[in-house]
């Protein structure tokens, strides 16, 4: 536990969102394709599903790590993990953005996947390194936070700023920001308050006798750690196709609204989000329950989903209105985390947040089946040389990803048990 201290002081609060500025920058990453598709699509002669398969390749790279990267975070210094990570991912971006073929587009995608791996878990890590465990839904929904705002950078502004300077000045732009992003980490985070060194220690030792296997074994045999991690990824699920990938395309193609109005309804998204997250912490830290609001949270998001997909003729600022309402309700996928630490020993939370993770991280890769069903019954109509176009029947059958994860999701939260804030260490 934190030093009473130090916990829910401003060094703590200092300390913690500046991390998150890390989850802000991978968010950017992982959302810019709004602003970007059109072009990537037409320079390099994709088609959606290529498109998609191109994305994908952070979330595979993501899953295949994530739970050693939560193992490594148990028994290393976050601190520097975060920063080599953001090295990482700076060079990714700047590949990115001079790359002159889809091998070299991989490459860059897959840098940016390495950087992205600990993204969350490091953020985590070091908070609750700061804070007390009553406080951690607060606290995670306002790391999630930075992570929207990120979110947001990528939509219309990314967009504004790449019609008017170009995609590749546009991502050098991006390199540069990631550069002042490590610069202040460099400055104000640490790994842990004044006084707890010799307690992190202890847990980092308690843990380097226990094998790879032994360790996965334990956190799978947990079933709070696979339900919790399903709910929190399939709620996320219009994040990652609507906000980060395919939201742009299916306004402008599906609904004949302009690129800025497009990307301006997916920012909704995570307005909604920063209002969602916090909220949702705030309500199951006050209620004291952890399950309740999830269930509420995943049940609402299905019927507004519904909603979007199936009454005719909604207007633009309909459109706005529903995508905000729709980002406060995926908020309530952030309670998922506390109740995985809570459910956990304290030297298992890495390991155990790490195997939720690649629930969350694999449900990324339906952008490659959202590609996919797109281009199913695709009647292979292309403008301005290259852009593909798609009809409104090959996006609803493309959405129906959304609905049926926030059911199963649904599910996932009614089999989760409750733990009453309390953790299991305590």
């Amino acid at each position: 536990m934190a030093n009473s201290n130090v916990v829910g002081s401003s060094r703590a609060w200092l300390v913690t969102l500046t991390a998150a500025l890390f989850f802000f920058f991978v968010y950017i990453q992982i959302n810019l394709f709004n602003a970007i598709n059109p072009y990537l699509l037409k320079e390099f002669n994709l088609t959606a599903a290529q498109l998609g398969q191109f994305s994908s390749y952070y979330f595979i790279i993501n899953v295949a790590l994530l739970f050693p990267a939560g193992m490594l975070l148990d028994r290393v210094s976050p601190y520097k993990i975060i920063l080599i990570s953001m090295i990482t991912g700076i060079l990714g971006t700047l590949v990115f953005s001079f790359a002159n073929s889809f091998s070299m587009l991989i490459v860059s995608r897959i840098m940016i996947g390495l950087c992205g791996t600990c993204c969350f878990l490091g953020c985590i890590k070091i908070a609750s390194r700061w804070f007390p465990p009553q406080r951690m839904a607060l606290v995670t929904g306002l790391v999630v936070t930075m992570a929207m705002l990120g979110g947001i950078m990528a939509q219309v502004p990314f967009t504004l700023l790449t019609d008017h300077m170009g995609w590749r000045n546009a991502l050098l732009v991006d390199a540069g920001i990631g550069v002042l992003i490590t610069l202040l980490i460099v400055v104000f985070v640490r790994d842990y308050p004044p006084g707890s060194k010799a307690m992190i220690e202890k847990q980092a030792s308690q843990l380097s006798n226990m094998s790879f296997f032994k360790l996965l074994g334990k956190v799978v045999a947990n079933p709070q750690n696979i339900f919790s991690g399903l709910f929190i990824s399939l709620v996320n699920l219009p994040v990652f196709i609507i906000g980060a990938m395919w939201g742009s395309m299916y306004f402008v193609q599906a609904h004949n609204l302009t690129r800025a109005q497009a990307t301006f309804i997916t920012s909704m998204l995570f307005f909604g989000l920063i209002i969602g997250s916090p909220l949702f912490g705030w309500i199951s830290d006050y209620l004291k329950k952890r399950r309740l609001p999830m269930i509420v949270g995943a049940a609402a998001s299905l019927a507004v989903m519904l909603v979007i997909m199936y009454i005719p003729h909604l207007s633009f600022t309909m459109f706005l209105i529903l995508f905000f309402v729709l980002g406060v309700l995926i908020g309530s996928q952030i309670i998922g985390y506390p109740l995985i630490a809570e459910s956990n020993s304290m030297f298992l939370t890495g390991a155990a947040t790490g195997l939720a993770s690649i629930f969350i991280l694999g449900m990324g890769m339906t952008q490659s089946l959202f590609g996919w069903l797109l281009g199913l019954n695709w009647d292979h109509t292309v403008i301005n040389g290259g852009e593909p176009i798609y009809a409104v029947s090959d996006y609803n059958l493309a959405m129906l990803i959304l609905p049926v994860g926030f059911a199963i999701g649904l599910i996932a939260a009614l089999l989760c048990k409750e733990t009453n804030c309390i953790s299991k260490k305590e």
